[in-house]
């Protein structure tokens, strides 16, 4: 990075700290850096571009102009260079003051997107290996398993309740029996949005994306925004495309979101966004509702 360093400032919002912003000969550009040894591998910044090139023209996306690989002997990172695009954070958007109309409008332009991307199938669920998006396993296949693993350190009591929960939901996802591609981290801080005209300009941080379960998006969205307009939005914007009953959809989020509140709250005490999943998860495991909200939250 030292060659890089002055030319690159982080990009305000990018909590893994390895999204930058360039600003070169009158020329904005953002830039995703690849330290070697990254846990994904040295063709992670193929696996990104090979994603960006798969939704190309099916949700909005920045343009790839610059692709290298980390090079381990030389200790160089590997670098994904992106086209700027205007627009606003959405979480931004919706931390002011917005009406209802807004914001439910708002969760429809998301609810679209999650829709779109559970519209582009794959064979079955996996992580990508590489620039043809060839896949391997995913850490686990069954939910209750992965309630086990991942929360052995909680009190036996709450860990059987959590276990009943992710048996029912499993059910609900296993009638599903089909695999989509998935953003992995779709909320509103990944999407810029035109305000004004509640429209989605862009979609972005792709590194968690994955062949998976067509409700996982969704049930991202509706995590932690409960406010009417904006799931009943969202629901609207996901089943306009998807078809199916939103109550029904709803429920089906929320049994897919458990993959990804088990997996953050596993992590509790390490940062704030974890502390939040297992205080939500507590909830659930306590009511035995997937839709179960903490109280005073």
């Amino acid at each position: 990075m030292s060659d890089l360093g002055d030319l690159l400032a982080p990009l305000p919002g990018g909590h893994s700290g390895r999204t930058f912003v360039s600003d070169v000969a009158g020329e904005r550009t953002v830039v995703r850096v690849y330290p070697p040894g990254d846990p994904r591998g040295e063709q992670a910044p193929e696996v990104d571009e090979a994603v960006l090139r798969l939704v190309r023209g099916l949700v909005p996306v920045p343009d790839v102009l610059e692709l290298r690989r980390p090079r381990a002997t030389s200790d160089e990172p590997g670098l994904l260079v992106t086209s700027w695009l205007t627009g606003e954070r959405g979480d931004l958007v919706l931390a002011r003051p917005v009406d209802d109309g807004r914001r439910r409008a708002l969760g429809v332009a998301l609810g679209h997107v999650a829709g779109t991307l559970a519209g582009m199938p794959f064979l079955r669920p996996g992580a990508f290996a590489d620039s043809t998006l060839a896949l391997t396993a995913l850490p686990g296949d069954d939910l209750e398993q992965w309630v086990a693993s991942r929360l052995a350190h909680w009190p036996e009591p709450d860990l059987a309740r959590l276990r009943e929960v992710a048996d029912r939901a499993q059910d609900l996802l296993d009638a599903t029996g089909r695999a989509c591609l998935v953003h992995g981290d779709l909320n509103p801080k990944n999407v810029l949005v035109d305000a004004a005209e509640a429209r989605v300009v862009g979609v972005v941080d792709w590194e968690f994306a994955h062949a998976g379960h067509p409700w996982t998006d969704l049930g991202n969205l509706v995590r932690l925004d409960r406010s009417q307009p904006w799931v009943d939005g969202v629901l609207e914007g996901w089943t306009a495309l998807r078809g199916g009953d939103p109550a029904e959809v709803l429920d089906g989020a929320r049994a897919a979101d458990l993959w990804s509140l088990v997996d953050l709250a596993a992590r509790a005490g390490q940062n704030p966004v974890a502390d939040r999943a297992e205080v939500l998860l507590r909830a659930v495991a306590a009511s035995g509702d997937l839709h179960a909200w903490p109280e005073g939250a």
